[in-house]
């Protein structure tokens, strides 16, 4: 992962233009602190495109994997690539048998992948997460895209003499151009500056209700085989456990890897597998994820603070992030600062577990949905719309600190291979015991070789700003009703007409994200709809009691679980302080 940015069709001198290309490209250089690189190309007199790039090296790691690259055997065309691409082993292996390479990078394969397949057809053989530029020279032409599901930022705009920017960060091109705007997941723009969607899978159509079956050993190989390829590289790998399910369950798959020599850790300059948690002191998170990072011999890292710590610390994650929004900023500023820790160890790559819920309907809102269609049509808007919110946060938040994050739970043919299975199977009714991501739970149930504690396998969801310690919601709310006073809530509508702040949290966040990007459109590139526990707004309509009390925090629908008591009982009448004990310490509430 690193950083990009490009100007395109550019009016003035070279000099100029490498001047300007540098100031910007300095302003997301936290991205990739291990060097830089320019190259400007004159497409007519005193026209240019410039492209950017700075490294983070993690594949690679020689001066030969340096971006921008251009072709060994085609030197007009040249690209650069913020991200990763898994299947390089296997691409390249059959692309040297035409082209020549000049180093082990995964990204030296756009450049072939374009000559092989053309413009516009490329994208849907780059398997990973990327934003990339390339550029041909030989038609005077250019390409610029974004991965399937958005797990690498890319914004983009034009100035008003039509030249197009383009930068990983909001915070390289905000203020260069007319209106910035988020890069489309899933799409590309080329030199007609015509944006085109190259990435149509069937699970986009809300009218597609998938029919497929449930296979629990296939469920579970096809995802070992996705963590084995999102682990390679050359540089220290980490992982992240909240001691919730989806990292646990990565992490679990990791150390069997490891077992079975498919990871060398002296290759990678390791000694043992570093794991990560933060929280406050004596919060769930700490507690289980001690217990898996012990369960597999991990070299375990128990970060804590203090709500003040916290709270001291967002105007700086709002500035990183870039977002104004509740629930994203709660859980993106105590990975901030974990990320601060793990840099100085010199890891550079995280692995997370990100998108699961998404995949599956693990958010405890999903107990109230009303049949398959809405779940699965919920599922869909989760998906489109999570490069806004948590792929957002694990982009960003480490990033700030050169510390790149991998979610296998968003690879492209696992997205595919679960959204087809018929949603009926991910509803919480479906299986005993009734469950939130019960199929994933059963696929990496393992009783003789466990991947997971069984403790952790079957522990209900926690949402990340709540598992890190309920007082640090608590303590955000507070501090915000102490810098916002009623007078100048009252005046909200008139000081932020947009996006107006529905209470005083909301406020203090974008009083601070104004003060950084105080344009229009670098406010609509944030998402404001209501929420309650993480849920889209359109199931709110699921419940009358969702539509009083939108609230993102998961505490929000912990009475979900009193009406699901019931229903694993198996009696109609409210249970008994008896029965409710019994059940919620069976499933962790």
């Amino acid at each position: 992962m690193c950083g990009i940015l490009a100007i395109l069709n550019i009016r003035g001198t070279e000099v100029d233009v490498r001047a300007k290309a540098y100031e910007l490209s300095r302003r997301i250089r936290h991205r990739g602190p291990d060097r830089s690189k320019i190259i400007v190309l004159e497409i007519s007199p005193g026209q240019y495109h410039v492209i950017s790039h700075e490294r983070l090296g993690l594949v690679d790691l020689s001066d030969k994997g340096r971006q921008p690259f251009q072709m060994v055997d085609d030197e007009n065309i040249i690209f650069m690539q913020n991200g990763e691409l898994y299947d390089y082993w296997d691409v390249r292996s059959e692309l040297e048998k035409k082209y020549r390479f000049s180093s082990n990078s995964d990204t030296e394969i756009v450049g072939m992948l374009y000559k092989e397949y053309g413009a516009g057809n490329f994208w849907n053989y780059l398997n990973g997460m990327f934003a990339t530029v390339l550029i041909d020279m030989n038609k005077k032409s250019f390409q610029a895209g974004r991965d399937h599901i958005g797990i690498v930022p890319l914004y983009y705009g034009f100035n008003e003499d039509r030249s197009l920017f383009l930068s990983s960060e909001l915070k390289g091109i905000h203020d260069q151009v007319i209106e910035v705007k988020q890069f489309p997941p899933g799409h590309y723009i080329d030199e007609t500056y015509e944006i085109k969607r190259w990435y149509n899978p069937i699970w986009h159509d809300f009218n597609h209700i998938p029919t497929g079956e449930i296979n629990f050993q296939e469920l579970r190989d096809k995802f070992v085989e996705v963590v084995r390829r999102e682990i390679q590289g050359d540089a220290p790998f980490g992982l992240f456990i909240s001691g919730g399910v989806d990292s646990s369950i990565v992490a679990g798959i990791v150390a069997k890897l490891i077992k079975k020599g498919e990871i060398d850790l002296n290759k990678r300059g390791m000694r043992k597998v570093h794991s990560f948690c933060i929280g406050l002191e004596g919060s769930p998170d700490l507690h289980f994820a001690k217990m898996v990072a012990d369960f597999h011999g991990f070299e375990h890292h128990s970060f804590t603070y203090t709500v003040d710590e916290g709270l001291d610390y967002i105007p700086e994650v709002i500035y990183h992030t870039e977002t104004f929004n509740n629930t994203t900023i709660r859980a993106s500023t105590p990975m901030y600062m974990m990320c601060r820790r793990i840099k100085a160890l010199g890891i550079k790559i995280c692995l997370t577990g990100e998108g699961s819920d998404e995949l599956f309907g693990g958010y405890l809102y999903f107990h109230k949905a009303p049949n398959r269609v809405e779940f699965h049509q919920e599922l869909i808007r989760k998906l489109h719309d999570l490069h806004k919110y948590d792929l957002l946060r694990a982009n960003k938040a480490c990033l700030a600190w050169g510390i790149e994050t991998r979610p296998p739970f968003m690879n492209k043919q696992w997205v595919e291979y679960v959204m087809q299975i018929d949603p009926k199977y991910k509803m919480i009714n479906a299986f005993e015991p009734q469950m939130e991501k019960y199929i994933l739970r059963k696929a990496f149930e393992d009783l003789e070789h466990p991947y997971v504690p069984q403790e952790i396998l079957w522990r209900q969801k926690e949402q990340f700003s709540d598992g890190v310690g309920y007082s640090w919601r608590d303590g955000i709310i507070k501090r915000a009703n102490y810098l916002i006073s009623d007078q100048e809530f009252s005046q909200a509508s008139i000081k932020y007409p947009i996006s107006t702040p529905r209470n005083k949290e909301q406020y203090w966040f974008r009083q601070i994200y104004s003060s950084y990007f105080p344009s229009e459109s670098a406010v609509l590139t944030v998402p404001f709809a209501r929420s309650i526990a993480c849920s889209t707004e359109k199931a709110l309509e699921w419940d009358e009691a969702f539509k009083k009390n939108t609230d993102e925090s998961g505490r929000a629908v912990l009475a979900i679980h009193n009406d699901a008591i019931k229903e694993i009982i198996q009696i109609n009448e409210e249970p008994s302080t008896e029965d409710i004990s019994k059940v919620q310490e069976h499933f962790q509430l």
